[in-house]
C-alpha cells in the first residue's frame, strides 16, 4: 500500500473572482497543482495569479498546457498539423515558465490538459512531442500508467508521474470515460472518497463495464471545475490521512 501519494489539481482554468479563489483554497489541500497557460484556458494575469499562491504554500507548480482550443476548453481533439501543435505548446511553456522565473517558483512539471491527454496516452508522435518538451526544460512528466508517455519518459530517463483520477470513470483497459458519455464523470462525493482511497491503497475499482481495475499511481487528481470540488478535496485529504496515507509532492 502506498503510504504517501501526491494529491494535485488542475487550477487556472477560470479567471473569475469566485473561480480564482477557490483554486487558491484547493491549494491549502492538494501538494501540487497544473496551471493553465493559455491554450484552453489562462492568461498571463492567472498564471501569475497561481504561481504567486503556490509559493508560500509550497505548491508543487507544473505546467498545464493543451490543444490551442479556448472555444472547446481543449476537450476536443484537433485536426493540427504536428508544426503547428509544437508550436503551441511551445509558446505556453515558455508564457508559465517566464511568469514563474519572475515569481521566483520553479516549475516541476508538465502535465498536458483534455483531449490533448487523453489522445497522447496512446499516440506516438504526441507522446514523443510531450516527452521532448518535458526533457528540454527539465521537468517531469504526468501521465497514466502503463501509457505510450510513461514509455517515452523511460526512453529519455526523464521523471514520470503516474496519474489517476478521483472524479473519472475507467475504461476496462485504464483509460478515461469519455466525457460525451453519460456517468463519465462522478458526481456522488461518497463515490469520489472511495475511489480516492481505493487508488492509493492499490486496491481494485470497478469499470465501465464492471471488470475489476487496478491502478498504481502517484499522484491522484480532482478537478477544480467539478462540482462540489473543494468540498470533496478536503474530505478526500482527510480520508486518506485517516487511512495514514501522507499527502506529498512527488520528489
Amino acid at each position: 500500500m502506498t503510504t504517501t501519494i501526491d494529491l494535485n489539481a488542475d487550477l487556472g482554468e477560470d479567471e473569475s473572482t469566485d473561480g480564482q479563489g477557490r483554486d487558491i483554497a484547493i491549494m491549502d489541500i492538494v501538494s501540487s497543482c497544473n496551471i493553465a497557460c493559455g491554450g484552453h484556458a489562462g492568461s498571463p494575469a492567472s498564471m501569475r495569479t497561481m504561481l504567486a499562491a503556490a509559493k508560500p504554500r509550497h505548491i508543487a507548480p507544473g505546467a498545464h498546457p493543451s490543444y490551442p482550443d479556448r472555444s472547446g476548453f481543449g476537450r476536443r481533439s484537433m485536426d493540427i498539423s504536428m508544426e503547428e501543435l509544437e508550436a503551441s505548446l511551445t509558446s505556453q511553456l515558455h508564457d508559465i515558465t517566464s511568469i514563474a522565473e519572475q515569481v521566483g517558483v520553479p516549475l516541476t512539471h508538465l502535465k498536458p490538459h483534455g483531449a490533448l491527454y487523453n489522445d497522447a496516452q496512446d499516440d506516438p508522435e504526441l507522446a514523443t512531442m510531450l516527452a521532448a518538451m518535458a526533457d528540454r526544460s527539465d521537468l517531469a512528466l504526468v501521465g497514466m500508467p502503463g501509457s505510450l508517455i510513461q514509455k517515452k519518459a523511460k526512453e529519455r530517463n526523464i521523471s514520470f508521474i503516474a496519474e489517476a483520477f478521483i472524479d473519472r470513470r475507467y475504461t476496462k483497459n485504464g483509460r478515461l470515460v469519455p466525457r460525451s458519455e453519460a456517468g463519465a464523470v462522478i458526481g456522488d462525493e461518497n463515490e469520489r472518497i472511495a475511489q480516492g482511497l481505493a487508488l492509493a491503497k492499490g486496491t481494485a475499482l470497478t469499470a465501465q463495464d464492471g471488470a475489476a481495475l487496478t491502478i498504481e499511481a502517484d499522484s491522484l487528481c480532482l478537478h477544480s471545475d467539478s462540482d462540489g470540488a473543494l468540498d470533496t478535496a478536503k474530505k478526500v485529504r482527510l480520508a486518506l490521512e485517516e487511512a495514514g496515507i501522507e499527502i506529498g509532492s512527488v520528489e
